[in-house]
């Protein structure tokens, strides 16, 4: 195999699972920076990390025990966590989009130390998200390696290039979102973080279906939900269409009560 494929593999490696991660840790750091709660983005980047040296221990593990197979039960309970913690952040970012409102929290949260409840979400969501893919990016690489003759240039140039290629990505979240109202930051990392949960509930399912747990039905048009990278199952766009209009009643609910005129006090006696 030549440096060339191997390099287009290896990077497409990691570029492929990567970019979710990326996507859910950039987006979050970049709403963290624009609405000024910096002392936030150690917990974030400390879930992240601890997801990089977990996701090695995992892969050994694997290497060791089970011939280098996931475990699918495993696998599906990490994302059913991460749906649930990115469905969490991605409501309370939406009930925090009015400056006001904000400005309220940071004053709570400049009270509380690093250890508060806000800050173990997004360690759990960045965590999650990282090791959702980090031990099978880790085996696949080492699979890579094996059959193509070692650790050679071409392999570790092709993680060399989508590394910088994520961290691109990263910076251009937060140039971007620096630029922007803060407002539509709010809005922009909710929407993400909520089709990511979404998106994790289908992969969970899917897990699941693999090993029998639960029914797989065909879904019409599976060939373009299989292309989009979506659980093709009528039982996961099920749960997820749940999901989803419960997400739009909310809103509704939520613009109607913001709406509604404010209560006049009666006059005193």
């Amino acid at each position: 195999m030549n440096g060339l494929a191997v390099a287009l593999q290896s990077g497409a490696i990691l570029l492929r699972e990567g970019v979710e991660a990326m996507l859910v840790i950039g987006g979050l750091a970049a709403f963290l920076t624009r609405a000024g709660a910096r002392a936030q983005l150690s917990a974030l980047y400390t879930g992240a990390a601890a997801a990089i040296v977990a996701s090695g221990a995992a892969a050994v593990v694997f290497a060791t025990f089970f011939n280098g197979a996931h475990d699918d039960r495993l696998e599906a309970l990490v994302m059913g966590v991460a749906a649930v913690l990115m469905l969490y952040m991605s409501g309370w970012l939406f009930l925090k989009q009015d400056p006001a409102a904000w400005t309220a929290e940071l004053k709570r949260i400049a009270d509380r130390s690093l250890a508060s409840p806000g800050s173990w979400s997004l360690a759990g969501v960045a965590f999650l998200a990282v090791f959702r893919e980090g031990a099978e990016t880790i085996l696949f690489v080492q699979a890579l390696a094996n059959s193509s003759g070692g650790w050679s240039t071409g392999l570790i140039g092709g993680l060399a290039g989508a590394a910088a290629a994520l961290v691109a990505l990263f910076y251009a979240m937060q140039w971007l979102a620096l630029r922007l109202p803060l407002r539509p930051v709010f809005l922009a990392t909710s929407a993400l973080l909520f089709v990511m949960g979404v998106r994790f509930i289908g992969a969970a399912m899917q897990e699941l279906q693999e090993q029998t747990i639960l029914s797989y039905t065909p879904a019409p048009f599976d060939d373009v939900l299989n292309a989009l990278g979506l659980n093709p199952s009528v039982e996961a766009l099920a749960v997820q269409g749940v999901v989803v209009l419960a997400a739009i009643v909310g809103a509704l609910m939520l613009g109607r009560a913001r709406r509604a005129p404010a209560p006049v006090a009666a006059p005193a006696e």
